[in-house]
């Protein structure tokens, strides 16, 4: 009845990710500084957007991860899902195979590191989600049978003929 459908995969995954997410933040910091110099232009420009953005994304995603999957929430669940999907794995697949960055090995294995998270949490998180869903839409139709049942219908057809909820004597000439 009160079964935990929380993915403890994804919990894991998550719990792992707030650690290493500082460390991917202050190691691409600090290679962005010492290539800052030979980036051309418009790709200083992209980089730190790009590092802002994925930052920002990051908080926001492992917030929606926690409260999502441990609250069995699934709003909080698909948010962090999109957030991932659509938003922070191309992101991080941007500044790993974009070779016009100027890429450092340091770069390459923590973002490599952090692709990976991400495509974990990707499936894991689709995974999860679907359990809840399920689950909510299972705990919905239960609920309304019993609802049913409790007030069952004035009128009952049955064979083809009409039965009234009413004794003989009150239904007419019949």
């Amino acid at each position: 009845d009160n079964e935990i459908i929380s993915s403890l995969p994804l919990q894991m995954s998550l719990y792992f990710n707030v650690y290493y997410f500082p460390l991917w933040w202050i190691s691409t910091v600090i290679i962005l500084y010492m290539k800052y110099p030979v980036l051309s232009d418009y790709y200083k420009f992209i980089v730190v957007t790009v590092i802002i953005l994925a930052s920002l994304i990051e908080v926001v995603r492992l917030y929606l991860g926690y409260m999502g999957n441990l609250q069995e929430k699934v709003p909080e669940l698909a948010g962090f899902w999109l957030l991932s999907l659509l938003l922070q794995l191309p992101i991080i697949l941007f500044l790993l195979f974009n070779e016009s960055l100027k890429i450092q090995p340091l770069e390459r294995s923590v973002n490599t590191i952090f692709a990976v998270f991400l495509t974990f949490q990707v499936i894991a998180g689709f995974l999860a989600l679907k359990k809840m869903v399920n689950q909510l839409a299972t705990h919905f139709h239960l609920h309304e049978f019993d609802r049913l049942e409790e007030y069952p219908l004035p009128r009952v057809y049955s064979l083809g003929r009409e039965e009234s909820a009413f004794p003989a004597t009150a239904r007419g000439p019949y």
